[in-house]
């Protein structure tokens, strides 16, 4: 878009200058329009996106939404509690509450979200805990809230990460824990063939004699 600026010059002085007044000369300056300044990219994730990477499934599939992924460092996720989750017909009847299992278990979840994403062969992968630390239950969660799980990095290695999660309910902190998951094979399922296997050798070909 261009944008105009206007610039005035009078002319020279001429005789009776009472009877002709000034003129204005109108002249567009050529300016550059502002660049706005560049925001990062929020990578999100749709149900659809996150049942692409994690196997889970209902019921036990426990995010619905990524709101932020910062490659293995840091991820967002969210989790809407509705009341027609089957755990909550024995947990309790009369007085709902989400286990606190289940957040710890939402906490996993968005890590493999973030570890899955950088596996090749996820299809092939199961992730699995190997370790549960420091797990606190500030107040309950009932049908109703929804989960803000943030997970953050301790400690990223190709097959494994140790992670902190936190999960908030309206800016209230309702758990947290420290969590360490493993990937294994997945069974039933081949690996991909890899690119650098060697193909097999060809029978040789007889001459004729």
């Amino acid at each position: 878009m261009l944008h105009l600026h206007l610039h005035f010059f009078v002319d020279a002085p001429i005789p009776n200058a009472a009877k002709h007044p000034p003129t204005a000369i109108l002249i567009p300056a050529m300016t550059q329009p502002p660049i706005p300044e560049s925001t990062p990219p929020r990578h999100t994730l749709d149900i659809v996106e996150i049942m692409s990477i994690l196997p889970h499934r209902y019921p036990f599939l426990l995010l619905d939404r990524v709101l932020e992924i910062e490659r293995t460092k840091r991820i967002v996720a969210i989790k809407n509690v509705t009341v027609n989750e089957p755990h909550f017909q024995g947990h309790f009847p009369g007085y709902p509450i989400m286990p606190g299992v289940l957040m710890v278990e939402a906490i996993a979840q968005a890590g493999g979200a973030l570890l899955l994403t950088e596996i090749p062969d996820r299809d092939s992968k199961l992730m699995v805990f190997t370790g549960i630390e420091d797990a606190k239950f500030r107040r309950p969660v009932t049908p109703g809230d929804q989960l803000r799980i943030e997970v953050n990095v301790l400690n990223w290695r190709t097959r494994a990460v140790k992670m902190h999660g936190a999960i908030t309910v309206e800016g209230k902190l309702v758990c947290e824990a420290t969590v360490t998951c493993q990937l294994v094979p997945r069974p039933g399922i081949a690996p991909p063939p890899s690119s650098a296997q060697p193909t097999s050798a060809q029978p040789p070909v007889e001459s004729p004699s």
